[in-house]
């Protein structure tokens, strides 16, 4: 009931997205979303961001999880990051 949502996981190494964040309990937060992969070969793409977690859903006390960060590339632009879960 009253908790904090899990972390998502990291993406894989190349355009791996971050996993979403676990929502949150009775007054717990959201987790946050994992960052995405990283990529580092020409041409490759950074992975996406996870989105955050939603909050908590009772009295208005649990707070939206961040969003993860995108993964970076070293040739391309990175990844987009994720949305932020709602409060």
């Amino acid at each position: 009931m009253i908790g904090i949502g899990v972390v998502g996981g990291s993406g894989a190494l190349g355009a791996g997205a971050g996993g979403n964040g676990g929502a949150g309990g009775l007054f717990g937060s959201g987790g946050a979303g994992g960052a995405g992969g990283n990529a580092f070969g020409a041409g490759e793409v950074g992975g996406a961001g996870g989105a955050g977690g939603a909050g908590g859903n009772a009295m208005l006390f649990g707070a939206g999880g961040a969003g993860g960060a995108g993964g970076a590339s070293t040739e391309v632009a990175g990844g987009a990051g994720g949305a932020g879960g709602a409060g």
